[in-house]
């Protein structure tokens, strides 16, 4: 049992760290807390919270939860918070390794080790990637290797001292009075924001990488965009560091200057990256979060739609859908990211970066923003498949589309449409489409490539 000195201790910690949330963040920490019925949340009092908290989870299974949330629900890894919680998780790893259960309940030494190098890998940007049991684009036991090296992001021993690394930057908020150094690795257009007074102000997005890590930079005013250029090293003085939708970011304001500088290797494979979760718990963020996601594309729509902006502007856009084991999402493609859709075909495996949650309704979709990535981790692969054929989609004289399922998932595919008739058995003419209808459901045997069915035979020789 926990003494009840220590539980005093863990409730004075526990305090602060609520009293040091900001409101959003207050009420997605209440989200997570499922063990507390929403009645009690809504009836408590911010300051008589702590006490809550501790008698429905008890005082260790407190102190894991509260850690598991700061850690990746908010998620909140700066100094403040994390300084109050580590004494008690500390505390907790020591019992459990020295404490008095079973043999098989103890962790051996090198599962220690393990866990411990998942963790140093954790802070390491690919935290959440991993936790998540995502697939790494890169093999993990490279990790002692890039440690080594000074041009890896694991390093900052290349990082002089009177520089603030943009790694600590994220971590503690502050930049203890440094100029911010690093490389633009990627620079967007101006935007338009207005003012309490009504008026039109000009800001652009940058992508900076040191070292150590990657940061997104707003820049306000139009007087800056022509003398910062992509692929250049800078010096950002007198900075400001915020939390926007869930992301650290970097703002460069009136004060601020930025000069030209030189002398800071960047990692080649540095990106800006936002965490990456399954969709499941995607789809209980709040609007607007920066997520990353990894899935399968199963859908494509047929091409770029047109949408109005509040302003009045016309924007193209375009969807695919992506499906990962825990559930499926839309994604719309903003203005030029739908050039990235050219090439990627149903089938494949891809990582999609730096998207922010949107609600409509009771549903959700993720949009891309300026920094939006798509990266393709497999291409489809070539499939002998059984499906039975549900729905006519179109039935054309050269091509049409078909709604079918395939392990009960349910996707859409291209088929020549004389290869189809032959199937089933009808002719290619006026009526081609309803007498395709007339013989669904139905059940057949074939090849898939993408989003096509390059081959096709009827398992059963009558209707299903």
């Amino acid at each position: 049992m926990v003494e009840m000195s220590e539980s005093s201790e863990w409730k004075k910690a526990l305090t602060n760290i609520i009293e040091k949330l900001r409101e959003r963040h207050y009420k997605k920490m209440l989200e997570c807390l499922e063990k507390i019925p929403k009645s009690v949340k809504d009836d408590t009092p911010r300051e008589e919270m702590t006490q809550t908290i501790i008698e429905h989870y008890g005082e260790e299974e407190s102190i894991a939860e509260i850690k598991r949330i700061m850690d990746e629900e908010i998620p909140r890894k700066d100094a403040p918070i994390q300084d109050l919680l580590y004494p008690f998780v500390e505390k907790q790893g020591k019992k459990r390794k020295s404490g008095p259960e079973s043999e098989d309940q103890q962790e051996s030494p090198s599962e220690l080790k393990k866990k411990k190098e998942k963790t140093e890998s954790n802070d390491r940007n690919d935290d959440v990637f991993k936790e998540n049991n995502a697939e790494s684009d890169s093999d993990s036991s490279d990790d002692e290797t890039q440690a080594d090296d000074p041009g890896s992001p694991q390093s900052e021993k290349k990082v002089p001292h009177w520089r603030q690394s943009i790694k600590l930057l994220k971590e503690s908020r502050v930049t203890d009075g440094k100029p911010v150094g690093g490389k633009i690795i990627q620079k967007c257009a101006l935007r338009t924001y207005e003012t309490k007074e009504k008026q039109e102000k000009k800001f652009f997005h940058l992508a900076v990488a040191d070292e150590t890590d990657c940061i997104k930079v707003m820049v306000y005013g139009e007087e800056l965009f022509n003398k910062v250029e992509e692929g250049q090293l800078y010096l950002f003085t007198d900075v400001e560091v915020d939390v926007v939708y869930g992301e650290m970011m970097m703002k460069v304001i009136k004060h601020s200057k930025i000069l030209m500088t030189n002398g800071i290797e960047v990692p080649k494979t540095l990106e800006l990256q936002s965490p990456f979760f399954p969709i499941k718990k995607i789809k209980s963020f709040q609007d607007e979060t920066a997520v990353s996601v990894k899935g399968t594309v199963i859908e494509i729509d047929a091409g770029p739609q047109i949408e109005f902006q509040k302003d009045g502007f016309k924007v193209n856009t375009r969807e695919f859908k992506l499906e990962d084991e825990t559930g499926s999402v839309w994604i719309k493609l903003w203005r030029n990211d739908i050039e990235q859709l050219r090439g990627r075909s149903v089938g494949d495996l891809v990582r999609v970066t730096n998207l922010r949650t949107n609600h409509y309704c009771e549903t959700v979709s993720l949009n891309s923003t300026d920094f939006t990535k798509i990266h393709q981790v497999k291409a489809a692969a070539v499939q002998n498949v059984t499906m039975q054929i549900v729905g006519i989609i179109e039935a054309e004289k050269e091509q049409s589309e078909i709604y079918v399922l395939i392990n009960q998932k349910s996707r859409s595919f291209l088929i020549n449409s004389r290869l189809l008739a032959e199937v089933f058995d009808v002719k290619v003419d006026d009526k081609f489409k309803f007498r395709l209808l007339e013989k669904i459901p139905f059940s057949a045997k074939g090849i898939i490539n993408q989003n096509k069915i390059q081959d096709l035979k009827a398992a059963k020789a009558k209707k299903t």
